[in-house]
C-alpha cells in the first residue's frame, strides 16, 4: 500500500521482500477466505484496537473499511458482507486480488526484488541488504519498513528486526502472540478421545469479558475463534500469574430454569453421559469436557445435584497454562511503540525511516481488523513519504 501511494505520488519504488515472491502473508490469509475488513459501524471498528484505537485513527479514517472495499472492486474483486459482518472478496481467496494488485504496481513503475532481507545499515548509513549473492548496500531517499511482526516465521516476518532497531535508540514492546491457543494439561483419555473436536455454541468468560462463538480442543489445550477474542486477556494474566481460569457455557442460549427443569427429570438406567446428551443436548465433547472439570474437581457427575450440576454446564472452569508459541499464532502483539512515531509514521529518532502494518505495538481481534489496519498504515507511511520528501 505504502508503494501504491508512492508510485502514485511520483515517486520511484523499490519493493525489497525477503521471499521469494510478494503477499506470501497475504495468501495464508486467503486460505480462510481472506477476511478483509468489517462493516461494522467506524466507532465500534476502532474500538477493537483497543489502547491503540487512538494512534491508528487517523490512519483509519483516511482509508476506512468503505475505502479498502472500492479499492478492491478497482482491481477487479468486488468484496460481499458476510453473516458475521465480515468482510471478503467474492473470489473467497487472495490470489485473484494479489495478481491485479502486482499488475497494478508494475503498471504504476514499481520495481520488485525479492531474497532481498534487510540486515540494517552499512557504514556508509545505506541500507544493507542480504541476497543470495552476497550483501548489497542500497541508497534510498526515503525507507518505509514493513517487517511485519512475528507470528509464521517462515513466511517472512521473524521479528529479527527489533534488535536492529532497538540497537539505534528506538522503544519496542516486546513482541508475544496475538490470536493464539492456550495450554491445557488434559488427561489422556479426553486429549486422545477428543482431539480435534469443535465446541459450538458455547460463550466464554473471563475477567468481565464474555464471547460467543466455536472452540477447538488440541492435544495441547484450546483454540478457535472465541479463544482469540479473548487472547489478549488470557495471555497476560499467564504471563503475570502463570494461569487462566476460563469459564466456559456450554448452553448458554438455554433458558436456566428450562435447564434446570430438564436436568431434575427421571435418569432412569441412562449412563450420566446419556442423560446430559439428550436431557441438555450437549455434544460428546461437551460431556467430556464436563467429566473432566468434575474429575479435576474430585466431583462425580452421577451424584451432582441438578443445581450444582446445571451451574457447572453453564460455568465451567478450564485452567489455562500457557501460552502458545509465537510462531504458531494468527499474528503479534507489541513492536514499534506509538511515541517513536510522528503524526506521518516516520520514526522520529530516524529521520526519513517510516514503519507500518504489524511491526507497530497493535493487535487486534481477527474479523478483518488486523489487514485493514495494515493496509491503512501502509497508505499512511506512503503519504507521509510524500510530505516528508517535499520538504526535504
Amino acid at each position: 500500500m505504502a508503494a501504491e501511494v508512492l508510485a502514485a505520488g511520483g515517486a520511484a519504488v523499490t519493493v525489497y521482500d525477503a521471499m521469494p515472491s510478494a503477499g506470501r502473508k497475504l495468501l495464508m490469509a486467503g486460505r480462510g477466505g481472506l477476511n478483509l475488513t468489517h462493516s461494522e459501524p467506524l466507532p465500534q471498528f476502532l474500538a477493537r484496537y483497543r489502547e491503540a484505537a487512538l494512534r491508528l485513527q487517523s490512519a483509519i479514517d483516511a482509508f476506512p473499511p468503505s475505502a479498502l472495499r472500492d479499492w478492491c472492486a478497482a482491481l477487479g474483486e468486488p468484496t460481499f458482507v458476510g453473516t458475521s459482518g465480515r468482510v471478503f472478496p467474492k473470489a473467497f481467496k487472495a490470489s485473484p486480488l494479489l495478481r491485479a494488485w502486482l499488475r497494478r504496481l508494475d503498471a504504476g513503475g514499481v520495481r520488485f526484488a525479492f531474497r532481498h532481507r534487510w540486515a540494517g545499515w552499512d557504514d556508509e548509513g545505506q541500507l544493507l541488504f542480504l541476497t543470495p549473492k552476497g550483501p548489497s548496500a542500497i541508497d534510498a531517499t526515503a525507507t518505509v519498513l514493513a517487517l511485519g511482526g512475528a507470528s509464521w516465521p517462515r513466511l517472512g516476518s521473524d521479528g529479527g528486526w527489533t534488535k536492529t532497531l532497538a540497537e539505534k535508540g528506538v522503544k519496542i514492546a516486546p513482541l508475544r502472540p496475538a490470536n493464539c491457543g492456550f495450554d491445557v494439561a488434559w488427561s489422556e483419555v479426553f486429549r486422545t478421545r477428543f482431539e480435534g473436536q469443535p465446541l459450538k455454541g458455547i460463550a466464554l468468560i473471563f475477567g468481565g469479558h464474555a464471547v460467543r462463538g466455536e472452540a477447538l480442543i488440541t492435544s495441547t489445550g484450546i483454540e478457535g475463534g472465541a479463544i482469540y477474542a479473548l487472547s489478549a486477556e488470557l495471555r497476560e494474566s499467564i504471563l503475570a500469574t502463570g494461569e487462566a481460569i476460563l469459564r466456559v457455557a456450554l448452553r448458554p442460549d438455554l433458558d436456566p430454569g428450562e435447564l434446570l427443569k430438564r436436568l431434575a427429570g427421571p435418569r432412569g438406567k441412562q449412563s450420566v453421559s446419556n442423560f446430559l446428551r439428550k436431557a441438555a443436548q450437549l455434544s460428546p465433547v461437551a460431556v467430556g469436557l464436563l467429566q473432566e472439570a468434575a474429575i479435576r474437581a474430585g466431583l462425580s457427575l452421577s451424584s451432582l445435584p441438578p443445581e450444582r450440576l446445571a451451574e457447572l454446564i453453564n460455568a465451567l472452569p478450564v485452567k489455562l497454562t500457557g501460552v502458545a508459541p509465537i510462531a504458531h499464532a494468527i499474528s503479534s502483539a507489541g513492536g514499534i511503540s506509538f511515541g517513536e512515531l510522528d503524526t506521518d509514521f516516520m520514526i522520529r529518532k530516524l529521520p526519513g525511516l517510516f514503519a507500518a502494518g504489524e511491526m507497530l505495538d497493535w493487535e487486534a481481534p481477527t474479523g478483518g481488523y488486523l489487514l485493514q489496519a495494515s493496509f491503512a498504515t501502509g497508505a499512511a507511511a506512503g503519504r507521509g513519504v510524500l510530505r516528508w520528501l517535499d520538504k526535504s
